[in-house]
């Protein structure tokens, strides 16, 4: 039945045919460049961050002691031990990192384990399994449900006024609260 086919015999003067895959037609330079721009070049940066927001990276597997301080976003996932200086950039603590250090940034999200004081000039947030032993001063805190904190949280209403300024004031102070859910203030 299945097996009961003939070959097909060529006749004189007919064209041979092969079945051989057909390569695509080459895509013009205007397509390529329209895939191109919808991928990250850089495999650690995320789609969304553009080259002026690009996001540095520290990985598991590095340890540093000492002073890191510098003008762009910065993901930590290894282990730190001193200060970590991003005025105006976002700093993020990965679920693997570990630092022992006083950090100072705009915005500090924390999945991982911080020992220190964290004074951010926007906002701080603690995500579900983040661990932070210290002091927060910030204008915006959130702290999601699981997450632990031990400490004492400063909200800085001037950092939200004073936005072209570094130096963070303490003049509001608010206790640290045990509810239900994330809370942001």
């Amino acid at each position: 039945m299945w097996g009961n086919k003939k070959p097909e015999t060529l006749l004189p003067g007919q064209p041979e045919i092969n079945n051989f895959p057909v390569n695509p037609p080459p895509k013009s330079a205007a397509t390529i460049r329209e895939e191109t721009t919808a991928m990250s070049t850089d495999a650690m940066r995320p789609l969304g961050a553009t080259a002026d927001r690009a996001t540095a990276r520290l990985g598991p597997s590095l340890h540093i002691k000492g002073e890191i301080s510098g003008n762009e976003d910065l993901t930590i996932e290894g282990t730190v031990e001193g200060l970590v200086q991003l005025d105006e950039r976002k700093l993020t603590v990965g679920a693997t990192a570990k630092l022992t250090a006083d950090i100072i940034a705009r915005e500090v999200v924390v999945y991982g384990s911080v020992k220190g004081n964290l004074r951010a000039k926007d906002r701080i947030e603690i995500k579900k399994d983040g661990s932070v032993n210290g002091d927060l001063t910030t204008a915006r805190i959130m702290i999601e449900d699981g997450a632990y904190f031990k400490g004492s949280i400063e909200i800085d209403k001037t950092s939200e006024k004073e936005s072209a300024s570094s130096s963070f004031s303490r003049s509001v102070s608010a206790p640290a609260g045990a509810g239900v859910g994330p809370k942001t203030i």
